[in-house]
């Protein structure tokens, strides 16, 4: 009797009982041989369980940035706030990457990790990798190629930039339809009627993938942790602590810091509302899987309007990505150590820049930094082949830093709720 009348944990610590069960039973795994039974067995289902939650978030995530987006640039300019919306969402995701970027430069230059390594240890790891660079100008070129292409194409193949573009022209269109006036509304108002129904929906399916949430964070924790190379962990073991240190005081301090010089409000309301989202971004690795959450916890847990939410929220998966950017600039620093380069003031401003902009241009995907590391690299005549150095730990520090990048999302939103509450 007494079992029956017992609630079931809320939603939050059934993820975080998962991810501890996942990275114990993960280190544990990583204790045993290749070739044992047992560890093929478990890995296996980890592998089952990860990729069902992420999949089934992969399934609304197109179909959600594209609602989410129309409805709410439709609504924003409905109400003529589109303007400020896009002035203090831009302005807000440059301070808060400069911020970024400015901090992992002078606590890495100051550290100087990897500076007493021999580079020529990794020349194995580096003559399996073939790396294709791009000069800055075949990245921009790249970049804005990517921004156009036809709607639906870009939505079978999980396209987000083109289907971000596609909606912002819709939803500005719908705006230009005007609104319902007489017995026969235009086209317009009928679309953004069914649209917004659409989103109601995608919401009440996100919400039953959450509740696998704790599986598959179970399944991706123990996979991750169960795969490492470990050896290489313990070589690369300064920069890593580096990286995590550098991601945690920007997660912790700059980003909350902001927010309460802002809008008043404190760490602790931040993360209680966000670390559903940020649980899930540091397990899947991706910002773009990860917004249906973060949509979620802006809207039920934060207060954030719908409208601005689905504005903010989709963008800055796609834009905003400060743990990426600080990442990539304290990569770039350590390879010049390992290489023993000191770069000068001047190249790390490149650096700065290059990662900035390399991070907008980076898909909210795992490992998505190593697709644009290349670039950050070669903008200060490094050599684009030690991005071999990199892989085997880019996936560990995946987690963190996009878990960061969700975070300053969520702050983002806030912080332009906010300024727009008392005109609204």
């Amino acid at each position: 009797m007494l079992l029956s009348t017992r609630k079931m944990p809320g939603l939050n610590t059934r993820i975080f009982i998962a991810a501890a069960v996942g990275i114990l039973l993960g280190g544990w795994l990583n204790g045993l041989p290749d070739t044992d039974s047992l560890r093929a067995e478990v890995l296996y289902w980890a592998g089952i369980l990860g990729s069902l939650f992420i999949g089934m978030l992969k399934m609304v995530v197109i179909p959600l940035i594209f609602t989410s987006l129309v409805v709410g640039i439709a609504h924003l300019q409905t109400h003529q706030q589109a303007g400020k919306v896009w002035r203090y969402t831009l302005g807000f995701f440059i301070t808060t990457m400069v911020l970024a970027v400015a901090l992992a430069l002078l606590v890495t230059s100051w550290i100087k990790p990897g500076s007493e390594l021999n580079l020529e240890l990794f020349a194995g790891a580096m003559a399996d990798v073939q790396a294709h660079g791009m000069s800055g100008g075949e990245f921009f070129a790249q970049i804005i190629k990517s921004l156009f292409l036809n709607p639906v194409t870009a939505m079978a193949e999980g396209k987000i930039l083109p289907v971000v573009v596609f909606a912002i022209f819709l939803g500005v269109a719908l705006v230009k339809a005007g609104k319902p006036d007489g017995e026969n509304p235009p086209g317009g108002f009928q679309l953004l009627t069914v649209l917004n129904e659409l989103l109601t929906l995608l919401m009440r399916i996100i919400g039953w993938i959450m509740q696998l949430a704790p599986f598959g964070v179970l399944g991706l924790l123990t996979r991750l942790m169960a795969t490492q190379d470990m050896a290489l962990l313990t070589t690369m073991g300064e920069f890593i602590v580096l990286v995590f240190a550098i991601t945690f005081i920007h997660g912790a301090v700059v980003l909350p810091g902001l927010l309460y010089l802002l809008t008043g409000k404190s760490p602790l309301w931040l993360w209680r509302g966000a670390r559903e989202a940020l649980v899930t971004a540091f397990a899947t690795s991706s910002s773009a899987a990860t917004l249906p959450v973060t949509l979620n916890c802006a809207q039920d847990k934060l207060g954030v309007r719908k409208d601005v939410a689905g504005f903010v929220l989709p963008v800055g998966a796609t834009m905003n990505m400060d743990g990426t950017a600080l990442y990539e600039a304290s990569a770039a620093l350590f390879i010049a150590y390992l290489a023993g380069i000191d770069l000068s003031l001047g190249q790390q401003l490149i650096v700065m820049l290059t990662a900035m902009v390399a991070s907008m241009g980076a898909p909210g995907i795992p490992s998505a930094g190593m697709v644009t590391m290349v670039m950050v690299l070669q903008a200060v005549g490094l050599p684009a082949e030690a991005i071999a150095i990199l892989l085997p730990i880019d996936r560990i520090l995946d987690t963190i830093r996009t878990a960061v990048n969700v975070e300053g999302d969520i702050v983002t939103s806030v912080v332009v709720d906010s300024r727009l509450k008392p005109e609204a």
